[in-house]
């Protein structure tokens, strides 16, 4: 600790490298210690569609959580617009479609989401006729519909380009697991890594090193091929949002994923911790693909992925959502929450993360260091 500031990120996933390169980009130094890493981890199993909050799984009621969230995340929106450009990180801009029952002015929580929306983004149209234009089948009586660009992330490639970006940044990477309450070992991590302030990043892991009531949503993608070959190629995503009056699985969740995949979700189970679950192992798999085939049925035609048909992961939920915020009086920054957001919020929450380390460490705001800069 005797020259530069230095911190030590907990967590390879899209949050902790993301937060990583934002902390070395104002000139930190960065130890990043993480026990697994890409692929892995859950942001390699992520659908990574960028969503205005809340996402189509539901479960975020914190309104003081939620609020902060439509910062982030459009503050991710613009650096993915940025990315986008650079054909080789799997970060692409694409048109998603999101699909109602019934007219969106009927539903005053809908109606205020879209009317947000429309604001933010880019390529805003509103109109029903997105439905026949689409191909999704009319037996399903949807209703409504409307429609924006949106970035979407390819996660094997994102993920590996993320980690490459901190490497060549200068971040010194370690892979081990931490164990206990991070609070009670301060001193024993700040002369270890040698390190002034800590992030933590973990993800469910911060049911232990936070003492945090965390849990996990688990959710599911089948994986199809979609390079034209045997039906034309799907470029917009499709979506129908969790209808939480419904105690049952009933979102629709369609996907491209880089140039040649479609992800087809999704699942929502919380409380549910294995990944052992597969299309023709667990009903709620099968169902949901199903459920994926019924509402766009040219799906029919898509093969599926024979080499890995289906990933799990285990999305990492709090009862509060998103924890962004410095532990009372220690050098400790959290970073974690984020359930079925990781990458929608991670720019944001990076961005502010790395502001409030510099707080912590009473440093003005640095500059990019050389060669840093985005």
């Amino acid at each position: 600790m005797d020259g530069q500031p230095a911190v030590l990120v907990i967590g390879a996933g899209v949050s902790g490298l993301t937060t990583a390169l934002c902390l070395r980009e104002r000139g930190l130094d960065v130890t990043v210690v993480a026990e697994k890493f890409a692929p892995g981890i859950t942001s390699v199993v992520a659908g990574a569609l960028w969503e205005w909050p809340p996402a189509v799984c539901g479960y975020h009621h914190d309104q003081i959580s939620l609020s902060r969230s439509k910062d982030w995340c459009m503050t991710s929106y613009s650096k993915f617009i940025d990315l986008a450009n650079d054909g080789a990180n799997g970060v692409f801009f694409r048109p998603v479609v999101f699909y109602f029952k019934r007219p969106v002015e009927e539903s005053p929580r809908d109606l205020s989401k879209m009317l947000e929306l429309k604001e933010q983004v880019l390529g805003f149209a509103h109109d029903a006729s997105l439905i026949e234009t689409h191909g999704v089948n009319p037996e399903l009586g949807l209703r409504d519909a409307y429609m924006h660009l949106a970035p979407m992330v390819d996660t094997d490639r994102y993920m590996e380009w993320l980690l490459a970006q901190v490497r060549a940044a200068g971040c010194r990477i370690l892979q081990e697991r931490l164990q206990g309450c991070l609070m009670e070992q301060v001193p024993k991590l700040q002369r270890t890594y040698r390190v002034d302030a800590i992030v933590n990043c973990a993800g469910l892991g911060a049911r232990e090193l936070a003492a945090e009531d965390m849990y996990p949503l688990r959710g599911a993608l089948v994986r199809v091929l979609n390079d034209g070959s045997s039906m034309p190629r799907l470029e917009a995503a499709h979506c129908i949002s969790h209808d939480e009056s419904q105690d049952s699985q009933d979102i629709v969740f369609i996907v491209p994923r880089g140039n040649d995949r479609l992800v087809l979700g999704g699942l929502a189970e919380a409380d549910e911790w294995s990944l052992d679950i597969g299309l023709d192992s667990y009903a709620p798999v099968r169902e949901m693909y199903e459920r994926c085939l019924e509402f766009l049925p040219i799906l029919r035609q898509a093969p599926l992925d024979t080499a890995e048909p289906v990933r799990v992961g285990l999305r990492p939920f709090r009862r509060q959502n998103v924890r962004l915020e410095r532990e009372p009086g220690m050098p400790i920054l959290h970073n974690y929450g984020h359930g079925g957001a990781g990458v929608t919020l991670s720019w944001g929450c990076s961005l502010e993360t790395a502001q409030k380390v510099e707080e912590i460490l009473c440093l003005a705001p640095i500059s990019a260091a050389p060669g840093l800069e985005n």
